[in-house]
Parts: structure tokens; sequence; C-alpha cells
């Protein structure tokens, strides 16, 4: 009877090990994604046939948002850490709502471009708003993987699992929202100065 619960906990502590450098590779290798399309962006931004705009006031907008996010995720960490339950939940709760008017405000921003003229694909498309649109895109799909991450911890916290210290799954959803976080303030800082 002993063996199961010493091998079921020496699982267990194996995967907390490996959990956070595995995390910290997919991350790397977002980040080298993300570089690929940046300098396809800035290759691109060479041609002749470029043109500047403007970026979308959604876009602003979407930066606060994800910004305000991170802080409240941060802070759902830091108080889950303290088994404060209630808080840690309201938290999440908040950073889950703020995610999705990320997104919106993200599919907004689309919305804009197109008004302004600007299309991702078609006979009157420009290289500059599609690419623009691309690397839009390929953030938004890690942005709903991360609002998966984020209810499946959000139900994991209403069903009480992160107690006692055990926090490891809301420490590593919050260090994967805080990198798309940053990822998206990087991307809208070069796409301001670079557009």
């Amino acid at each position: 009877m002993d063996q199961p619960i010493n091998l079921k906990s020496e699982l267990k502590a194996s995967r907390k090990k490996t959990a956070k450098p595995m995390l910290w590779i997919s991350l790397v290798s977002m980040t080298m994604m993300f570089a690929g399309l940046v300098s396809a962006y800035v290759i691109s931004s060479n041609r002749e046939d470029w043109v500047s705009f403007e970026l979308p006031t959604s876009l602003v907008t979407s930066t606060y948002l994800i910004v305000i996010s991170s802080i409240t995720m941060h802070l759902a960490m830091y108080f889950g850490k303290k088994n404060k339950t209630s808080l840690t939940t309201i938290l999440l709760t908040i950073t889950l709502g703020l995610g999705l008017g990320f997104v919106i405000s993200q599919f907004n921003g689309f919305t804009e471009l197109k008004a302004s003229g600007l299309f991702f694909t078609g006979p009157t498309s420009l290289i500059s708003s599609s690419m623009l649109m691309v690397i839009v895109f390929a953030h938004l799909l890690h942005i709903f993987a991360a609002i998966i991450v984020l209810i499946v911890i959000l139900i994991k916290q209403l069903l009480g699992k992160y107690n006692n210290g055990n926090t490891l799954g809301l420490e590593l959803g919050t260090i994967f929202w805080h990198f798309l976080d940053l990822l998206w303030i990087i991307l809208f800082l070069f796409f301001y100065f670079n557009t």
C-alpha cells in the first residue's frame, strides 16, 4: 500500500520540478517565433510599395487592458499563496474579464483598420497592414490559449485546489500571462514607432 502512495508523491514532485523549466522552454520558442515575424515585418518595410499608417486607437486601449490584467493576475497569485481564497477568486475573475476585453479591443482594431481601407487580403490590401494583422493575430491565438488556461485556473480555484502552498498551476498561469503581456507591450511599441 505504501508503494503506490510513494510513487504518486514522487511523480507529483517530479512534475513540479519540471513544470517551470518546460514552460520557460515554451516561452523561448514563442519568443523566437515572434522574432521571426517581426524580422519579416522589418525586411518587408524596405519594399517600395510599403505604406505607413496610424495604429488603431483600439490597440492602445487593448494595451492598457492587458497591463492592468497583468497586475490583477500578479495580485491573484500573491493572495493565492497567502490562502486568501475569495480575494484570489475575485482577482482571477477580473483578470479573465480584462483578458476578454483585450480580445474584443483587438478585434475592434481590425475593424478600424478595415474602415480606414486597410485590409488583410485582397486587391486593395497593403503589405504593411497585412503584416500587422498577421502578427497581432498570432499574439491573439496565444491569448486565446492563455484565456483557456485562466479559465482552468479559475475553476481549480473555485474547487479549492490551490491551498496550503499548492499553487504551482497558479504560478505557471501567471508566468504565461505576464509573458504575453510583456510580448504585447514590445510588439505595440515596435508597431507604434515603425508603422
